[in-house]
């Protein structure tokens, strides 16, 4: 595979958040359009890899949303556990979006291919 980076070295965001007692959500918000357009028209980011990433089924992510008008993926997906109960492991869901940051993107190297501007 081409040079990659790391999604963390790519986007200016990278959080989650507690969406409710049964959902939580995470977004990912780039630097520029650029790498925003890159990343959303070189499918890199998708509902499969979502679903492998936090063994959720496809069809049990809540949203998956590329919101152009703030160069942004917006996904909800249903909490391991609700809010506040025995065994869970994040009240807030503010520890969720670690997976995310590290899928690894490709970039432009000498052979010429995808480029991440930052």
């Amino acid at each position: 595979m081409a040079n990659t980076l790391p999604l963390k070295d790519i986007a200016k965001v990278i959080r989650s958040k507690n969406a409710g007692p049964f959902e939580m959500t995470m977004d990912i918000i780039f630097k520029s359009k650029d790498d925003y357009m890159m990343i959303k028209n070189g499918g890199y980011i998708t509902k499969e890899l979502i679903s492998r990433l936090y063994r959720v089924p496809v069809e049990k992510i809540i949203s998956f949303v590329y919101f152009d008008a703030a160069n942004a993926i917006k996904i909800t997906l249903p909490r391991p556990r609700p809010q506040g109960t025995i065994g869970e492991t994040d009240m807030h869901a503010a520890q969720q979006h670690v997976p995310l940051m590290n899928i690894m993107i490709p970039v432009k190297d000498k052979n010429g291919g995808d480029v991440c501007l930052r």
